[in-house]
């Protein structure tokens, strides 16, 4: 979506929108069912609450772009165009799935749209969008790289590391800070001096800027010009993105880091809530409208169930392959 129609999109474009966050948040309350089932195993961590994100921040990036992402990731995953089907099979651990059912929840990878990945330990994907911009930027390739992390990565030294060499070397890096105000169960004001985010990366003389992450539309506008300047070559850009997750950190955890006043009081903030409140308002969204975008990402999850349910395991002949590089002959 051109960044000049954000803040007044078409119905269609609102549709567009409101049916991309709605197919991210119906795929993850499938995957609780799933997980509860023992039909998913391993940690399953949830985008539930930071939909807008996801989808405001694809909008601003093209094909030839490049995402980093962390261990919740199905919403980038989904928004930036993985087929849901092969997703859901990746978390079933079939060999369909978009990581040949190795990966799981936590590390997602698929090479078609360029997603680089979940990972699993926080703030390692920093210093891998880096290099995959180094690479670009020595390439002389007009591509960026979008980097997604929470709020507890900026505590790593691999963060300071990684924003000191991008705006050190003027690599074509977006880096999209999730802010959802605890990293596990950690609240920022417990583990950060300067709970400020986007200053640190203004000490390192980095463009950056605080934006509502529950607005699909600002997050929108952000992304987009902050896409735009990357591309142009005028160096990398810092998003922090203030957002609230509604779920735990995973379905281990049991919140006691948190009452449910407070999460009663984002969830009416939340990002599907708000956008639909505000386009009903303008005529543009109907109840109807709001249901036939239900039921269609319902459909699509059940596909993708299907899918995952029929699908083969890994043969136990092949569990060793991909282990260790393979030695060929000269």
């Amino acid at each position: 979506m051109n960044s000049a129609l954000s803040q007044n999109p078409s119905r269609e474009q609102a549709l567009q929108l409101l049916g991309a966050m709605l197919r991210i948040r119906r795929f993850e309350d499938r995957c609780v069912e799933l997980y509860q089932q023992e039909k998913i195993r391993g940690f399953l961590h949830l985008y539930n609450g930071h939909e807008a994100i996801a989808v405001g921040a694809m909008q601003a990036l093209t094909s030839e772009d490049a995402i980093v992402s962390t261990y919740r990731e199905h919403g980038h995953a989904l928004a930036r165009g993985v087929p849901m089907d092969i997703l859901m099979a990746e978390l079933y651990g079939k060999r369909t799935g978009a990581s040949g059912g190795r990966g799981g929840s936590m590390h997602i990878f698929h090479k078609p749209t360029r997603f680089y990945g979940g990972n699993a330990i926080v703030g390692a994907g920093l210093p891998i969008a880096v290099g995959l911009a180094l690479a670009d930027q020595l390439q002389k390739r007009k591509r960026v790289t979008a980097c997604f992390f929470g709020e507890g990565a900026v505590a790593e030294g691999s963060f300071h590391e990684s924003l000191n060499l991008a705006a050190l070397w003027r690599l074509p890096v977006l880096f999209l800070c999730e802010n959802n105000l605890y990293a596990m169960g950690t609240a920022l004001n417990r583990s950060e001096s300067q709970t400020d985010i986007q200053l640190k990366a203004a000490s390192y003389r980095m463009e950056s800027r605080a934006v509502d992450g529950m607005d699909v539309l600002t997050v929108l506008d952000a992304a987009h010009e902050a896409t735009e300047a990357v591309r142009r070559g005028d160096g990398p850009r810092f998003l922090e993105l203030r957002t609230y997750r509604f779920r735990a950190h995973s379905l281990f955890d049991a919140q006691l880091y948190r009452n449910r006043a407070e999460v009663e009081a984002w969830q009416e903030r939340g990002p599907i809530i708000s956008f639909t409140r505000r386009f009903k308002a303008a005529g543009l969204l109907t109840e109807a409208d709001f249901q036939n975008l239900e039921v269609a990402a319902d459909r699509e999850v059940d596909a993708a169930v299907a899918f995952a349910e029929r699908s083969d395991w890994e043969p136990v002949e092949d569990l060793l392959r991909h282990v260790c590089a393979e030695q060929t002959t000269p």
